[in-house]
């Protein structure tokens, strides 16, 4: 079954059929990631898209247009499937915020880069199901993840830059709504183009949901548990993280997180305790193996 395609929408106010992409290009030390989500009972798309540089400034904004039609562009942003479940171009053209400490300006932003997967789509359901399964139903409960290089051009401002990264993307459809989870933990990192993984915690008041994988030596092995001890500054953002993850084969794996950078997403504004989303550039260390990539938080304000 081909994962990607636009399915059938579902009848709830809040059903969400999302792509994202990430990208870290340790060369630049830029890390960037942009998402087209199609809301069609709400007649919206929503979409953001945002880089954090090495000078510390974040560029990007979240923005949301009318959704005229199930084509993935909105807010300057285009995503286009190639091949599908294996190559995509991202594509963007026009005017982005930039903010640096107490700055912000504008800067022109274009970008042409393709996404060539380095593993097939692991499905969650490989992780989750019975009980747990009905606990994760109002957070996209049909969700694919695959990582891999990507490669091509950003141009900010005057200044361009060649890209030959690794990151990872993202399908998800179903209700995506962002006030059910009391938090959500989830991390993409890469060592390299053959090693990586990918995991999502996700509380509620049900219950917890532990869901990813852990690809080696051109193997993708499930995710099945995962144990989290979490740092925090002074301001309440996340600082650090400590890990053991269990695959499906019963072996663990312990990896420490230390957030780079970080950039905070507000979600439906209008609730009285907004949730908000730390995206954040993070290095991992598994063993002796350093990775980057990103450490999402879903936390509330």
């Amino acid at each position: 079954m081909d994962s990607d395609v636009i399915h059938e929408f579902g009848e709830n106010k809040d059903w969400n059929e999302s792509f994202y992409f990430n990208l870290y290009d340790r060369g630049n030390d830029i890390l960037g990631f942009m998402r087209i989500g199609l809301v069609p009972n709400k007649k919206e798309k929503t979409a953001f898209c945002f880089f954090l540089m090495p000078d510390g400034s974040t560029i990007g904004t979240k923005s949301k247009s009318e959704m005229a039609d199930n084509d993935l562009v909105s807010g300057g942003l285009r995503l286009e499937k190639t091949e599908s479940e294996k190559k995509w171009t991202i594509k963007f053209e026009g005017e982005l915020p930039r903010q640096l400490k107490d700055e912000a300006s504008k800067v022109n932003v274009k970008f042409d880069l393709e996404f060539d997967a380095l593993n097939g789509m692991f499905d969650y359901r490989n992780c989750v199901s019975g009980e747990k399964e009905i606990i994760s139903q109002n957070v996209a409960s049909e969700h694919f993840e695959q990582f891999g290089k990507v490669k091509g051009t950003i141009k900010i401002g005057d200044r361009e830059y060649a890209v030959d990264a690794l990151g990872e993307r993202d399908h998800s459809w179903g209700v995506r709504d962002w006030s059910a989870p009391g938090r959500w933990v989830w991390i993409t990192c890469q060592f390299n183009e053959g090693y990586a993984f990918n995991l999502t915690k996700l509380y509620t008041d049900k219950g917890e949901v532990d869901a990813g994988f852990i690809h080696q030596d051109g193997v993708t092995l499930p995710i099945v548990k995962v144990d989290m001890a979490h740092e925090f500054d002074a301001e309440g953002t996340p600082s650090e993280l400590y890990l053991a993850m269990y695959d499906k084969d019963g072996d663990v794996y312990g990896v420490k997180a230390v957030v780079k950078r970080k950039v905070m997403l507000t979600m439906n504004e209008d609730e009285k305790r907004t949730p908000v989303i730390f995206e954040t550039l993070a290095k991992f260390k598994l063993d002796d193996d350093v990775g980057f990539g990103v450490l999402e938080y879903l936390l509330r304000k």
